[in-house]
């Protein structure tokens, strides 16, 4: 691995070139001592952004069009880069954040994983979805003529970096990673709360850019206020798809834009989630404290800025249900609080708890305690009846943040009720044995309509990046539940298939060819046909 070194400019980086905003400038925040970070970084206007839209516009077609082998070396080019600047951009990543360097290096270890998935994902070719129906001019009563179908990339798109994931969710993290593996030049825009950690990564993909000899429109990063630059982006005529992680208004606010446009464009938003756990009887015949250890400790990991952070837990009614959650309490108390990445956030959660605290039938089941350094609150877990559960909504809106709420149940048919009303989430889990499998069986059915991933006996904070992860769900957990926003099926958000009917061989594009060039797996005839590599 090749050390690089990159230094911070302050700047933009369009199609590769430094640009000096003139729409202000803003800096970064240290939230553990709320020191500013230097240097300050210049902002974009709506004009200035214009720049990078129309450079992506053209370089999109000479990137869809490169060979699986030029396209998948360039993603593991980018990969190596980010790794070469590793320690850079980790040191930089901790003061910006206030994550642990043990966290953060495996952030950077996913990003550059993911970048190698959907290397592999390019070179095998599978995302084509070549589909040859051979013509059959004998057929009676009608000939059937030659029809062949393959997916193309839609364009440009713009992708918004979050804030709890520097680097896996950010300016090389999925939505980036899949738009580029689909063929789309990716414009981003870089959330100000790690300006510097967006601008090392940033440069690492410029220097992708020019080492593979692609156009350098293929990636650009913008600076700018979501409210001006993140809404001028979308609606960008050249934009033809977004990629979002981050809270329900700003993502409906995207999602109005990019619907309102002369010709609209899909948004895929993670925006909220409570991730629902419901333990089953049969799991609290168990041992309990293992259970409600295993529940703080995911609840308040990473200072509980996961959206898959448990902040609903359904417990049974009973002594062994008030066994659960005393344990809890224990535990809950002896936690100290950790550094939220921004001071606006842990504002907010500091309201929301306020406000969840006000309401009626809730009561405190433990809190922890205030952490050392700044924006450090005291975790927190609270309890309600189920009846509480069903008549309040404000007891189903997310904390964002390491904060929970217990609700109380009789039995599965109250169990069901209350899941009845829940909203779209990306997961939920239940913790069960056999004595519960036909309680479960009641629930699954449910549950399949309102979460993405459901999980048996493990807590859903940590996401694996495969071929089989599912990281979406109904709304509001994201704007299309159709989609996934983590693992290789995140390259489908950006594709769209074309039929190309009765073409001669070299009016075709590549992968439909009869002698496959590009050596991919193919459906013809509706027989699956595959090619050894």
């Amino acid at each position: 691995m090749t050390s690089q070194n990159y230094e911070l400019t302050g700047q933009s980086l369009i199609a590769g070139k430094a640009v000096t905003g003139t729409g202000g400038t803003t800096t970064g925040w240290n939230p553990s001592t709320n020191e500013v970070l230097e240097p300050s970084y210049s902002l974009l206007r709506p004009e200035e952004l214009a720049e990078a839209t129309r450079a992506a516009k053209e370089a999109f077609d000479s990137l869809r069009a490169l060979h699986p082998d030029e396209h998948s070396e360039f993603l593991n080019q980018i990969a190596a880069n980010i790794e070469g600047a590793g320690d850079a951009i980790v040191e930089r990543a901790m003061v910006e954040t206030g994550l642990s360097e043990t966290r953060l290096r495996g952030e950077l270890a996913r990003t550059t994983n993911q970048l190698r998935l959907f290397a592999r994902v390019v070179r095998e070719g599978n995302h084509h979805g070549a589909r040859i129906d051979p013509a059959m001019p004998k057929r009676a009563p009608q000939p059937r003529l030659d029809i062949r179908q393959r997916t193309i990339p839609l364009g440009p798109v713009g992708v918004f970096g979050a804030s709890n994931f520097p680097l896996a969710f950010s300016t090389a993290g999925g939505d980036t990673a899949s738009a580029l593996a689909a063929g789309c030049p990716v414009v981003f825009k870089a959330h100000n709360a790690h300006p510097g950690t967006g601008e090392l990564v940033g440069q690492a993909i410029t220097a992708a850019v020019r080492e593979s000899g692609l156009h350098p429109g293929v990636f650009s990063l913008v600076y700018g206020p979501g409210s001006s630059i993140g809404q001028a982006l979308v609606a960008d005529p050249a934009i033809m798809a977004v990629g979002f992680t981050g809270s329900r208004a700003a993502g409906t606010s995207l999602m109005r834009t990019a619907s309102e446009r002369p010709v609209p464009i899909p948004v895929y938003a993670e925006m909220s989630s409570i991730n629902p756990v419901f333990l089953m009887a049969g799991a609290l015949a168990g041992e309990v404290s293992e259970l409600a250890e295993a529940y703080v400790t995911s609840v308040t990991g990473s200072s509980g800025q996961l959206c898959t952070q448990p902040g609903l837990v359904f417990v049974p009614r009973g002594d062994r249900g008030d066994l659960f959650v005393r344990t809890v309490a224990d535990s809950i108390q002896n936690k100290a609080g950790q550094t939220m990445l921004t001071v606006p956030m842990c504002e907010s959660w500091r309201q929301g708890v306020e406000e969840l605290s006000k309401q009626q039938g809730i009561e405190i089941v433990g809190r922890g305690s205030e952490g050392d350094a700044q924006n450090a609150p005291a975790p927190a877990v609270f309890q309600a009846p189920a009846a509480s559960f069903r008549k309040n909504s404000a007891l189903h809106e997310e904390i964002f943040g390491a904060a929970s709420l217990i609700v109380r149940y009789e039995n599965i048919d109250e169990l069901l009720e209350l899941s009845h009303i829940l909203e779209g989430q990306l997961t939920a889990t239940l913790h069960l044995t056999e004595y519960d499998h036909q309680a479960a069986q009641r629930l699954l059915p449910l549950l399949e309509q309102r979460a993405g991933r459901i999980l048996v006996n493990s807590w859903p904070t940590g996401v694996e990046v495969n071929h089989t992860m599912v990281h979406g769900g109904p709304f509001p957990a994201t704007s299309d539940s159709r989609t996934t926003s983590v693992g290789s099926l995140a390259i489908e958000r950006f594709l769209r298939p074309v039929a190309y009917q009765n073409f001669p061989q070299e009016l075709l594009p590549r992968p439909l060819h009869d002698d496959n060039p590009w050596n991919l797996n193919r459906l013809i005839d509706g027989v699956v046909t595959t090619v050894e590599r």
